[in-house]
């Protein structure tokens, strides 16, 4: 899988992975988050813009408030508010780590989104890959001829220890690029 390999090119295993997508809050009780969890060893977070299944009633406005995600009667992960006003996120387990404790890291990692730093520069990088690829894709279905260089998405270099979470303060937030 590509997250195995990308995870191999990294100079420094980071302290926990968060991944976009469920861990536990799913129907199987076994979604992305604990399948990496479990191959890589580390400590792995699900934190998902939807959900895929339970429960919940709506968390307070405030920042930091959540509310559980039941299903079948077991508290599957929680329903937190990133941001005062917006729509919350999905947070379950993965593997090696419990809830309050990934609450902790997802809140410490949306300093000024909705969604946790590295969820957010991920979803930003993957959108701008796959535009380039429609690009390539279109500029050869098109040929030589075509002009190219308005469709071309432009990209930022983001450092890939901006979507790691760091440890200086203790806890796990997003370093600078």
């Amino acid at each position: 899988p590509a997250v195995l390999a990308a995870l191999r090119r990294l100079e420094r295993l980071p302290d926990a992975l968060m991944c976009d997508g469920h861990g536990l809050a799913h129907p199987r009780r076994f979604c992305i988050a604990c399948h990496v969890g479990v191959l890589v060893g580390l400590p792995t977070i699900g934190c998902a813009k939807s959900r895929l299944v339970g429960e919940h009633d709506e968390p307070a406005a405030e920042r930091g408030s959540r509310t559980p995600l039941v299903h079948q009667g077991h508290v599957l992960g929680s329903v937190l508010r990133t941001r005062r006003g917006v729509k919350p996120v999905y947070v379950s387990v993965g593997h090696q780590i419990d809830l309050r404790s990934a609450e902790r890291v997802v809140l410490d990692c949306a300093v000024h989104y909705r969604l946790p730093e590295p969820t957010r520069l991920a979803d930003r990088l993957a959108g701008e890959a796959k535009r380039e690829r429609a690009y390539r894709t279109s500029t050869l279905a098109d040929g030589p001829q075509a002009n190219r260089s308005a469709a071309r998405p432009r990209f930022t270099a983001i450092s890939r220890q901006s979507l790691l979470p760091s440890r200086a303060s203790g806890s796990p937030t997003p370093t600078s690029a």
